[in-house]
């Protein structure tokens, strides 16, 4: 087989994307009964693109001049990345005819973020990374605000676009002196000469610059002034997509820029910056979410929390906290898709039933989704034999083979803290009597995307060997 063909091969899940964003855009064009089409054209697509990623794990290639990876470690985020955005578009059906929104462009939108997503994991130069950072981020500040007819939504785009604006000048300017120090912005260039560049003051000052722009697209605290906000204004299955997938993206890059430490055995000079992040997130999140009554604004500060623990993995920076990052955000993705979905299911007009007092008395409601969000409720929390658990475990052990005893203990006392406002939405549930007499409107879709998750969430969590195996296999190469 000719060479080329091989890398068209190889290159199978970017062009199969890159393709049906093209036929999106011509069938919303062409057809009035477009947004009727591409929501079930978006699940086929991203499942296949998911499907084909993870078949071709063990194909690892690079390609166009060292500048992207295809298989190994990107071809796990490929598939976490499509499985999810296939959840979301499966939640969203129900969700957007609820709000007047359903619209061809939003899963256009979602389509091109995945692809955006993808570029990222796969990078192999920084300039790729920017170029996959800034496609995601521009479809996220447009579909934050996509409940065109809500004040709320408009100003969550507005915060997120001008903070992510922000964020990304960050970013730039490290890249700038990156490239100033090393004169090359090939990742493999940067991991082979880390331990000569980094006695560089202007490639550590550049690099720390770098990590402040990615540490805000994962929500990590003191860089989380966004995320309350924008995640309580935006459409509750946007919120979704970007507290999973966004934020798998954006830790797929910092994995590959500390690929030195735990690859190549360099000094982690960034220990101290991800240790402080990860300590201070854990217990602003876990602390602030006790006081919230409204459910998006819990996961939000959740979210900065569990930023906070994978940040752990990021300070121990060895093989097998690298693997419990991966395992962890795979489980991370499930579990709060499957929560935020069981959101817009739960949401009613103009932002209503968003708070607890909407899931008092829910289990005679509906028993299926009160068992399933107590399922999800239990796994965040990092309750065993449940993914969420395994996930903080791995991180955790990798930090104490690091002689990060003390981290991992932070965590410990972290995740003590967040069981009570995880495990208040249970009591809610089955303990208090409703306060609010409706009955969900639960889409066969928005069912489906719940159940997948809740069946993943137990999968990872009663066999995490499968995923963690895998995970390993591909972790060196």
């Amino acid at each position: 087989m000719p060479a080329s063909n091989i890398e068209y091969y190889q290159l199978l899940p970017f062009l199969i994307i890159g393709t049906g964003i093209v036929l999106s855009v011509i069938l919303e064009i062409s057809s009035k009964k477009g947004k009727e089409i591409l929501p079930w054209f978006s699940v086929i697509l991203f499942f296949t693109v998911g499907i084909i990623s993870i078949t071709g794990i063990y194909n690892r290639a690079i390609l166009f001049g060292e500048m992207i990876e295809v298989g190994g470690r990107p071809a796990i985020f490929n598939f976490i990345f499509n499985i999810g955005a296939m959840l979301i578009v499966m939640s969203s059906v129900g969700y957007l005819k609820k709000y007047g929104s359903n619209f061809g462009e939003y899963y256009i939108l979602l389509q091109s973020s995945v692809l955006g997503m993808m570029i990222m994991a796969g990078s192999k130069n920084i300039l790729m990374v920017f170029l996959g950072l800034e496609l995601m981020s521009i479809c996220f500040y447009v579909l934050a605000g996509f409940n065109r007819r809500k004040s709320s939504a408009n100003e969550a785009s507005m915060k997120y676009f001008l903070l992510g604006s922000f964020a990304t000048g960050f970013i730039v300017y490290g890249i700038a002196l990156i490239y100033g120090s090393a004169g090359n912005l090939s990742i493999s260039y940067i991991t082979q000469n880390f331990s000569a560049l980094s006695s560089d003051l202007l490639f550590i000052t550049g690099f720390i610059l770098f990590l402040i722009g990615f540490s805000f697209k994962i929500a990590a605290f003191p860089f989380h002034m966004w995320v309350p906000d924008v995640y309580q204004g935006s459409a509750t299955t946007v919120t979704g997509l970007m507290s999973t997938t966004g934020k798998t993206a954006a830790f797929s890059v910092l994995i590959i820029s500390l690929a030195a430490v735990f690859t190549m055995n360099a000094p982690n000079v960034f220990r101290p910056y991800f240790s402080a992040i990860a300590l201070l997130s854990m217990l602003f999140g876990s602390i602030v979410a006790i006081s919230q009554n409204n459910l998006k604004r819990m996961l939000a500060y959740s979210s900065i929390s569990h930023a906070g623990y994978m940040a752990i993995g990021l300070a121990a920076a060895n093989k097998e906290s690298i693997a419990g990052i991966i395992f962890y955000l795979a489980a991370y993705v499930f579990m709060n898709i499957g929560a935020f979905t069981i959101l817009s299911i739960i949401e009613g007009e103009n932002d209503s039933r968003n708070e607890i007092n909407s899931f008092a008395g829910l289990n005679s409601k509906s028993p299926v989704l009160a068992a399933l969000m107590s399922l999800f409720m239990f796994a965040l929390a990092g309750i065993p034999p449940l993914a969420g658990f395994f996930g903080k475990y791995y991180v955790f052990l990798g930090a104490i083979e690091n002689g990060l005893t003390w981290l991992a203990i932070a965590g410990v006392i972290s995740s003590m803290i967040s069981v009570y406002f995880y495990l208040r939405v249970v009591v809610y549930i089955y303990f208090r009597d409703s306060v609010e007499d409706f009955q969900p409107e639960i889409t066969s879709t928005g069912l489906s995307a719940v159940v997948i998750s809740g069946a993943l969430v137990l999968i990872f969590g009663i066999f995490p060997d499968i995923l963690l195996n895998v995970i390993n296999s591909v972790i060196n190469l």
